[in-house]
C-alpha cells in the first residue's frame, strides 16, 4: 500500500478517535482545556509577549544585522551559523519556546539564513526560559530552588552541546558568504547595515510597533491553541486507556536504564506538555536525583505541544521539522546526563551542603525577583492579556477597514 495512503489513513483514524472522545468524556475535555487556558492565560501569554514585541523591533529597526555582522567570527565557527544567530539563542534562552523558532524562521524568510542553516539554528535555539525552570519547576513544583541551578545548568549546557553536534548536519552545503568591505572594520560594517536596514523599511515608528504586537499576538494566540488542545490530549488518552498501554513501554525502557519504574506516568505525561510532566515527576515518590533527570529530559525534549507550534512556524518555510526532533532527543539525553554528572560535585557538595551561600538557595530568604516576577504574573498576568487581546482586536478592525477602502 502507498506511504502517503497509510499517513492519511493514520490521521484520519486518529482525528475521529479523538473526536470521539471529546464527544464522550465532556467533563474531562473541559477540565483539561481550562488547565491549558490558565496557564497561558496567566503565565505564557504576558510573560511572552513583551519578548516578542521588543524582538520584532530590534529585527525591523536592524538591530540583529547588526548584532550578526559582529558575532559572525563567534558564531559561524562554533555552530556554523550566521552571526544573526547569537541574536535568536539569547532571545529563545531569555525568553523561552518557541521564540528560537519565531526568529529562525524570520531570518530565513529575509534569506539572511539558509534552509540548512536555519534547520541547525533552531535545534539549539528552542528552550526553556529561566523563569519557567526557576521560579515554576524549581520553586513551584519541588520547592527547592536549588534545584534550579542544577536544572539550568543541564539545559543550557545540553543545547549548547546539540549546537555543536548540529555543525556537522549537511556539511557539505555551502553557506552564504559574507559581504565584507575591505576599507571598513566590522564595527563600522555593522553601523552601516544598521543604517540601511532601517532607511529600507520605510514605515513609521508608530506603524512599525503596531505591526509588531499585531504579529507577536498573532503567534500567541496560536501557541495557546496548542497549549490547550495537547492538554486535552493528555487528558483524554488516560481517559480511553491509551496512557497504561504507553506507561508500559514507557516503564520497560526505565527499568533498561535503571531508573524507578514509578516515573512512566510522569514522563509519559512530559511527552505531551512539560509543565504536566513536570509536575508529576515532582510529585513521584522516586528518588529526587530520578526526578530531576526526568524533569530535565522533559524540559530539554520540549514536549509534543511545544514541537507542533515550532512545526506549524517553519511550515512558513522551507526548515525542515525532522533535525528539530532529532536534536529534541539528543537534547534530552544530554541534559539527563548532564544532571547525573553535575549531581555529585554541585548540588550534594556545593548547594545542600551550603559551601555556596546564595539568597537563591535559603528558603527563609526573601524571594527572588525571578520568584517575584512568577508570582506577580499569576495574579495580574491575566489582566495583561485581556488588555492585549482588546488592542489585537482593535488592530485587526482598523486593518480590515484600511484594506476594504
Amino acid at each position: 500500500m502507498n506511504v502517503q495512503v497509510v499517513k492519511t489513513l493514520l490521521l484520519a483514524t486518529s482525528v475521529t478517535v479523538v473526536a470521539l472522545a471529546v464527544i464522550l468524556f465532556p467533563e474531562h475535555t473541559l477540565e483539561a482545556s481550562n488547565s491549558g487556558l490558565s496557564m497561558w492565560w496567566t503565565i505564557v501569554f504576558p510573560s511572552l509577549l513583551p519578548f516578542f514585541i521588543i524582538s520584532e523591533l530590534l529585527i525591523s529597526i536592524g538591530v540583529v544585522r547588526f548584532i550578526g555582522i559582529l558575532l559572525e567570527p563567534l558564531m559561524r565557527p562554533l555552530f556554523r551559523v550566521p552571526g544573526a544567530g547569537a541574536f535568536v539563542l539569547a532571545m529563545g534562552i531569555a525568553s523561552g519556546f518557541p521564540a528560537g523558532a519565531k526568529y529562525t524562521a524570520h531570518l530565513r524568510l529575509n534569506k539572511d539564513i539558509t534552509a540548512i542553516e536555519g534547520e541547525r539554528l533552531v535545534s539549539f535555539t528552542n528552550c526553556s526560559n529561566p523563569l519557567f525552570i526557576f521560579a515554576a519547576v524549581a520553586v513551584g513544583f519541588f520547592h527547592n530552588p536549588a534545584l534550579g541551578v542544577i536544572l539550568a545548568a543541564a539545559h543550557y549546557t545540553g543545547n549548547i552541546l546539540v549546537g555543536l553536534v548540529m555543525r556537522f548536519h549537511h556539511p557539505e552545503v555551502k553557506e552564504y558568504k559574507e559581504i565584507r568591505r575591505s576599507n571598513q572594520s566590522r564595527v563600522t560594517q555593522a553601523f552601516v547595515a544598521l543604517h540601511e536596514t532601517r532607511i529600507s523599511d520605510n514605515r513609521p515608528f508608530g506603524k512599525m510597533m503596531g505591526d509588531a504586537v499585531y504579529s507577536s499576538i498573532k503567534t500567541l494566540l496560536m501557541v495557546g491553541g496548542f497549549i490547550i488542545l495537547f492538554s486535552v490530549l493528555n487528558e483524554l488518552i488516560g481517559v480511553i486507556g491509551v496512557a497504561a498501554f504507553l506507561a508500559g513501554i514507557l516503564r520497560t525502557a526505565l527499568l533498561l536504564l535503571q531508573l524507578p519504574p514509578e516515573l512512566d506516568i510522569p514522563l509519559l505525561s512530559g511527552l505531551f506538555e512539560i509543565t504536566l510532566g513536570s509536575r508529576l515527576s515532582s510529585e513521584s515518590t522516586a528518588p529526587l536525583l530520578a526526578q530531576a533527570m526526568i524533569t530535565s529530559f522533559i524540559l530539554a525534549f520540549n514536549g509534543f505541544s511545544v514541537q507542533a507550534q515550532v512545526a506549524s512556524i517553519l511550515a512558513d518555510t522551507d526548515i525542515r521539522f525532522k533535525p528539530f526532533f532529532f536534536a529534541r532527543l539528543l537534547h534530552g539525553g544530554f541534559a539527563a546526563v548532564l544532571t547525573l554528572i553535575l549531581w555529585k560535585p554541585i548540588y550534594i557538595n556545593l548547594l545542600s551542603s551550603g559551601a555556596v551561600t546564595l539568597p537563591v538557595f535559603n528558603r527563609n530568604d526573601p524571594l527572588t525577583m525571578i520568584e517575584t516576577l512568577y508570582f506577580l504574573l499569576q495574579q495580574t498576568g491575566a489582566w495583561i492579556t485581556c488588555f492585549f487581546l482588546v488592542i489585537f482586536i482593535l488592530l485587526t478592525v482598523t486593518r480590515n477597514r484600511t484594506s476594504s477602502s
